[in-house]
């Protein structure tokens, strides 16, 4: 009987939530208020609602090389549904560099969210996506690239929404960059960016997987021997 009840409450100790975990597992994040937004954008509200090709007057960004169309709303609209978004590669045949206007202050301690979607387009065959890709960067904290290929982007397919956590480990400024490859009119579409960051103050620690299961062996003990006295 007490075998049962030890299984029980392991099920229910195990199960219940204990805050998001961030990185190697060690550090626990305080309700989601506590982060600072500090870039967030779905480019619905550029140009007053209206798609436009080789379009660079963004409000948070600077197309530092190529170009980008801002498409959707019924004009190229290859993902109906998703207001406005970015083509990564314009329509001057040289793929566009994004950069962010901001330049962002970040400090040791501190976690950086990052994530942003990738839509596949409907206007091509899914052979032509496979040559794109996109290098995403934020200064020397963080570079990944990203392909149609390796993300199994199709023309068909679901948007795919991507995710970073960064520990900051010494303070440093830096840009958030998207960064497009090659030039052949269409590219990778990008919808959804946010960046933010969870200052270290609203962090805390929550002990190492060892100790945790030292501490779950010695609550379960407490409960099966709350158990025991209870029956006598």
């Amino acid at each position: 009987m007490y075998s049962k009840l030890f299984t029980k409450l392991s099920t229910k100790l195990l199960i219940a939530p204990v805050g998001t975990l961030i990185l190697s597992g060690i550090t626990e994040v305080n309700p989601a208020f506590a982060k600072n937004i500090l870039l967030k954008d779905n480019f619905d509200t550029e140009n007053y609602g209206q798609a436009e090709t080789d379009y660079s007057n963004l409000k948070n960004w600077n197309v530092t090389d190529g170009s980008v169309d801002l498409i959707g709303n019924g004009t190229f609209d290859f993902r109906p549904g998703n207001g406005l978004y970015l083509d990564l590669d314009g329509s001057q045949y040289n793929a566009g560099k994004l950069e962010s206007k901001g330049e962002y202050k970040f400090n040791a301690g501190e976690i950086i969210e990052l994530s942003f979607d990738f839509l596949g387009r409907n206007d091509f065959d899914d052979s032509y996506l496979k040559n794109d890709e996109v290098i995403v960067s934020l200064g020397s904290l963080f570079k990944e690239t990203f392909s149609a290929d390796a993300l199994n982007l199709t023309s068909k397919g679901p948007t795919v929404s991507i995710k970073r956590n960064i520990k900051v480990e010494s303070p440093t400024f830096a840009k958030l960059v998207f960064d497009h490859k090659g030039g052949d009119f269409g590219g990778l579409l990008l919808d959804n960016v946010e960046l933010s960051v969870i200052p270290k103050d609203v962090q805390k620690s929550v002990p190492e997987p060892a100790s945790m299961l030292g501490l779950l062996a010695v609550g379960l003990a407490g409960s099966v021997s709350t158990f025991k006295r209870k029956k006598q």
